[in-house]
């Protein structure tokens, strides 16, 4: 009887390509680099004398080889998952809580869909967001009043682990009608003689601020508010300027409702990690919700990249 070469690693790499829709963002996805991808791929084209895509398509386009390769992968992969989770559940109970602190205003956007997948799949498990903004989610993680942080930098030496999860590129927001929508991109002495308007956080917590505006010697005027949303009003009645992410800002730009630029030149990046305990790894489900959030976010936010 022939060996056939097909593994689980295959047929993974068959659903990220589908979900993906390209090589370089299914590599991503499987914390692979292109060329190891494209090798799997390869060798699994050679083994049968198929092609299993039609390349250069975008998105990426299945044969028919690659179609029945992909129907066994949407058979197989879920139900080995679901093994898995059943099998952690016979040896360590069916209870458990995940408890998550989120430092980020503007998170909820992506991370509510990857809370109601999550409970698809550990429906016993105890999914709750910390109340509140915190400045300090890692603090939580520590007073055991969190089990997972979202934060936007990592430090290393901190006694948690540290989980990727993208990175974004910020916008700066101004009125339709005003002088910098007639830019290519804006600089830091553009906000001099403008409010600046955020969120109310400590500046270390700002990247506009971080970044850009306290290394050039900018202190502008300064106005804060809790909500996305009135901070994109005051930039539309030209009260001030704002940057804010543009997976969160990108209904309101097809819209008109407000005009984006990006910051300098080479334009102003940011990264989300996750951070948790490291005895969490004796909970493999904080390790799926990882999992789960790079997965909905790269599918459903515009502009991200893995880290």
């Amino acid at each position: 009887m022939q060996r056939t070469p097909i593994e689980l690693r295959h047929l993974q790499t068959l659903l990220a390509l589908r979900d993906t829709g390209s090589v370089s963002r299914a590599a991503l996805w499987l914390h692979l680099t292109q060329s190891a991808l494209s090798h799997q791929i390869k060798a699994l084209e050679d083994f049968y004398g198929l092609p299993l895509f039609v390349r250069k398509s975008a998105p990426l386009v299945f044969t028919p080889a690659g179609k029945r390769l992909l129907a066994l992968a949407e058979d197989v992969v879920p139900a080995v998952d679901e093994a898995g989770r059943d099998l952690t559940r016979l040896a360590q109970g069916t209870q458990g809580t995940l408890r998550i602190a989120v430092e980020c205003h503007t998170c909820f956007d992506w991370l509510m869909p990857a809370m109601d997948a999550f409970r698809q799949r550990w429906p016993e498990v105890e999914l709750d967001i910390v109340s509140g903004f915190h400045a300090d989610p890692i603090g939580l993680l520590h007073q055991d009043r969190a089990d997972l942080a979202i934060i936007s930098e990592h430090e290393e030496g901190e006694a948690v682990d540290f989980h990727p999860l993208f990175r974004f590129q910020m916008m700066a927001l101004m009125a339709n009608d005003h002088p910098l929508a007639a830019k290519s991109h804006v600089d830091a002495e553009d906000f001099r003689d403008e409010t600046l308007i955020t969120y109310p956080v400590p500046d270390d917590m700002l990247d506009i601020v971080r970044q850009v505006l306290r290394p050039a010697g900018i202190e502008p005027t300064r106005r804060t508010t809790e909500l996305t949303v009135a901070i994109l009003q005051l930039v539309a009645s030209r009260r001030g300027l704002a940057a804010l992410p543009l997976w969160a800002i990108t209904g309101y730009l097809e819209r008109r409702y407000v005009s984006a630029r990006p910051i300098t030149p080479q334009g102003l990046t940011a990264e989300l990690w996750a951070a948790t305990l490291p005895a969490t790894t004796v909970r493999p489900y904080i390790g799926e919700f990882v999992s789960i959030m790079r997965e909905t976010s790269l599918l459903t936010l515009p502009g991200i990249e893995l880290i």
